[in-house]
């Protein structure tokens, strides 16, 4: 009887006692066991909620992390982020008490935390405006608030030379929509006018932050975060009025990356007082950089339109991973899921679970997805009224509550770590590891 070439191999080797196995092969790393923070490792996040807008017509200033007690236990809170086993923390400077004027700063509480943040091995995604602006700028509508924004940015690059990874305007949309267009934040104003400043403003600021972090650091990682919105409308005929808000929500990220919108978007951002010089600066070109799309996702960002009028929360009819994709095949942009949680403990042990399938549904269908985000570490204070009053409700959505005791759903991401924690972004993602090299210019392919 010939023996076959395997019964040979088999007689060596056993059943697979091979030399090389070890380095990519049947015994190769399987991506479990906690993240290592190297480089291609998939990035693994929570954040400390910054928040700081303005509300009840600039009286009161929303310090999340004051609220949150963040002031006096930041040793706790960075200590618990890397007991949990991450090793990416999306962080954010208090804007309106470190920038106190043109070329004025305050960095005693920002050198204390990110010492500690360098210390312990955690890679910051620095969050540089989130929803505020200090005192002195006044709001979104004042026109210096792009190159005095960019101004800042240089300083934080300057002082932090280690920092790579940045955001420097956080949810511009959301940003806009609350401040200009519902009235809630900040300036509080309800205009189509007001809303297209806010981007144009928040855009630009983003675009010329990015310039000046880049000239500091040629390999820095941008990671515009930005909400995954959608309307469905339950009508037998559309309205012009929810086509046109779901058009809306890709405006921020299309003067950002450049993308010509659509003639309708265009001619109402002309309508509403972007100029045509203006329009022809943000399509010049991308900012630089490596660019990283961040979507944030709760359920209460997808709504159904009902024929009564009534507004209610669609969750998960499309869900992250359908929305995001639209995004990304607008965009080309690698990918980051960068918020997510919800309100009831009880059930976010199953929300993690159904947004991290979600992940695993994107990069199943080849969209380099390379990181993943529970936002936040924290409970947070009225994000229910969207932090429209100052009433002191405690959102249980955190990883921890506000005495700093875990949730159910630490332990649950703490097991999600375990199993998932040492996948690269992509298959053999070491070939391309991150590395020190600056951006490039981007190639169509």
């Amino acid at each position: 009887m010939t023996r076959s070439f395997l019964d040979i191999v088999q007689a060596k080797h056993g059943d697979g006692n091979y030399a090389g196995d070890g380095y990519g092969g049947a015994r190769g790393g399987d991506g479990s066991g906690l993240p290592t923070g190297t480089a291609g490792n998939f990035m693994f996040a929570t954040g400390i909620e910054c928040s700081n807008p303005m509300i009840a017509g600039k009286t009161i200033r929303r310090d999340l992390l004051d609220e949150c007690g963040h002031y006096d236990r930041w040793r706790d809170d960075l200590r618990l982020t890397r007991e949990l086993g991450l090793r990416v923390l999306r962080y954010g400077l208090p804007l309106h008490r470190v920038w106190l004027g043109p070329g004025r700063y305050d960095w005693s509480f920002a050198d204390l935390a990110m010492a500690e943040i360098q210390r312990l091995g955690i890679t910051p995604i620095l969050d540089l405006m989130h929803f505020g602006v200090p005192d002195w700028i006044g709001d979104f509508q004042n026109p210096d608030l792009p190159l005095q924004f960019a101004s800042y940015c240089d300083a934080v690059a300057e002082r932090y030379p280690w920092v790579r990874h940045y955001t420097p305007v956080n949810e511009i949309y959301v940003t806009a929509k609350f401040s200009a267009k519902e009235g809630t934040w900040n300036e509080q104003l309800k205009s189509d006018a007001a809303f297209v400043t806010v981007l144009k403003h928040c855009v630009a600021a983003s675009i010329l932050g990015t310039q000046a972090i880049a000239v500091r650091r040629p390999d820095c990682v941008i990671v515009q975060s930005e909400s995954a919105e959608y309307v469905h409308e339950a009508k037998a005929i559309p309205s012009p009025e929810v086509m046109m808000a779901n058009k809306q929500r890709f405006i921020s990220l299309d003067l950002l990356y450049a993308n010509h919108p659509d003639g309708e978007v265009v001619n109402y951002l002309m309508d509403s007082g972007l100029t045509r010089a203006e329009y022809d600066w943000f399509m010049a070109g991308q900012p630089p950089g490596y660019q990283v799309m961040g979507n944030d996702y709760y359920g209460r960002n997808e709504h159904i339109l009902l024929p009564s009028g009534y507004l209610c929360p669609a969750e998960d009819v499309m869900g992250w991973a359908q929305i995001t994709h639209e995004y990304y095949q607008r965009y080309k942009k690698p990918v980051m899921h960068t918020e997510t949680n919800v309100f009831d403990p009880q059930a976010a042990r199953s929300w993690l679970w159904k947004q991290w399938i979600n992940v695993l549904r994107m990069r199943a269908m080849g969209v380099p997805v390379l990181g993943f985000t529970w936002y936040s570490l924290i409970d947070q204070v009225d994000w229910d009224i969207g932090l429209a009053e100052k009433r002191g409700t405690v959102n249980a959505c955190g990883l921890y509550d506000m005495d700093r005791n875990p949730r159910p759903v630490a332990a649950e991401y703490r097991a999600l770590l375990q199993e998932f924690g040492q996948i690269s972004v992509i298959p053999h993602g070491e070939m391309f590891a991150v590395t020190g090299e600056p951006a490039r210019l981007r190639a169509e392919v």
